[in-house]
Order: structure tokens, then C-alpha cells, then sequence
């Protein structure tokens, strides 16, 4: 099989790691619809109807994020099982500073539900359910608790999406890449579609 010597050879991606990077863009996804329909329900009066509908849907996300985020983890592992061990990493201050990174990134998907958790089961029993299935409570109902699961999920939810800003622009030139990408793949389905009629 000839090769073009003129185009560099990509390196290879293991199928570990194109599920790993599968499962982060599906939760990027989920995180950009919880963040920006969380913004909408805070804004939105008691009196709207469908109100209680939404929060529905962000708790069923928020639990669909924890699923993903354990498989997302054995993925993780497999990825950094066949990575080390072939070679350790090199412990310089930017690998300690990207792991540090992805470890807080790592720590706010797991606290941010818990806060939610916290919060819907503080307010009432049986208050979480998984697209209409109800989820065992974690937290008793305590309306004591409700002011600090309230407060808990709001500070951890919005310093999580500036963690999420900062990981943005630390792959800035990955991001660039994936929407270079989109944007080639968009032109060529608007090309073949232009052809074919």
C-alpha cells in the first residue's frame, strides 16, 4: 500500500482512547445542556406550568452524567494502563499541572450531582427519578439541608464551569482542531447534498 510522503502520519489512536473521547464529548454535550438550562429554570417563577417538567429532565441528565462518568473512569483506566505501561510519564510541572487540572475536573462531576442530590432530597422524598423512573434517595428529607444543597449546587456548578473554561483554554489548539474539523465535514455534507440534487 503507497503512502503519501507528503502528508504526516497521524498517530495512533487506540480504540481505549476514541471511547474515552467519545464518552467526554457526550458529557461536554450534557454539561453544556445542564449548565444552560439550569441558568433558564433558576430565572423561571413557580408559577410556570412547565417548570417542574425541567427540573425533571436537568435530574435525569445530571444522573445520566454520573452513569457515564463511572464508565468514563474504567475507560480511563484502560487508556492509562496501556499508556504507562509501556513508559512513565515525565514529571514535569506541566504534566503535575494538567493532572491536577483534570483531577478537579474529575472531583467537580462527582460533587456538583451530589450537591443536586442533596438539594432534591432535602426537599422531598422521592423528589429524583431517571426519565420517570424514581432513584432510591442518597440524603434524607431534611428542609434544613435545603439552603445548603441549594447553595452547595450553585457555587460548585458555576466554579466547575470556570474549571471547564480553563481546561478549554489549556487544549485551545485541540478545540480548534475538533471545530475545523466540524466545519470540513459540514461543507463537504453541504457539498454532496448540493451534488445530489
Amino acid at each position: 500500500m503507497n503512502q503519501d510522503l507528503t502528508t504526516p502520519r497521524r498517530p495512533r489512536l487506540t480504540s481505549a482512547f476514541q471511547r474515552l473521547m467519545s464518552v467526554h464529548w457526550w458529557m461536554a454535550g450534557l454539561y453544556l445542556l445542564l449548565f444552560s438550562g439550569g441558568a433558564f429554570m433558576a430565572q423561571l417563577s413557580r408559577e410556570v406550568s412547565f417548570r417542574g417538567s425541567l427540573y425533571d429532565i436537568h435530574k435525569s441528565i445530571g444522573l445520566l452524567t454520573i452513569a457515564l462518568l463511572l464508565w468514563r473512569i474504567v475507560v480511563l483506566q484502560q487508556v492509562w494502563w496501556k499508556k504507562y505501561t509501556r513508559h512513565l510519564p515525565r514529571l514535569s510541572p506541566k504534566w503535575w499541572r494538567n493532572m491536577l487540572l483534570h483531577a478537579l475536573l474529575y472531583g467537580f462531576m462527582v460533587v456538583v450531582p451530589l450537591a443536586g442530590l442533596l438539594l432534591s432530597n432535602s426537599f422531598k422524598a422521592g423528589n429524583v427519578a431517571f426519565f420517570g423512573l424514581v432513584i432510591p434517595d442518597l440524603f434524607p428529607e431534611n428542609k434544613a439541608m435545603v439552603e445548603l444543597g441549594r447553595s452547595l449546587h450553585f457555587w460548585l456548578s458555576y466554579t466547575f464551569l470556570a474549571f471547564i473554561v480553563l481546561h478549554t483554554l489549556a487544549q485551545w489548539r485541540v478545540v480548534q482542531a475538533n471545530l475545523r474539523r466540524l466545519g470540513d465535514t459540514i461543507k463537504r455534507r453541504r457539498a454532496s447534498g448540493v451534488v445530489s440534487h
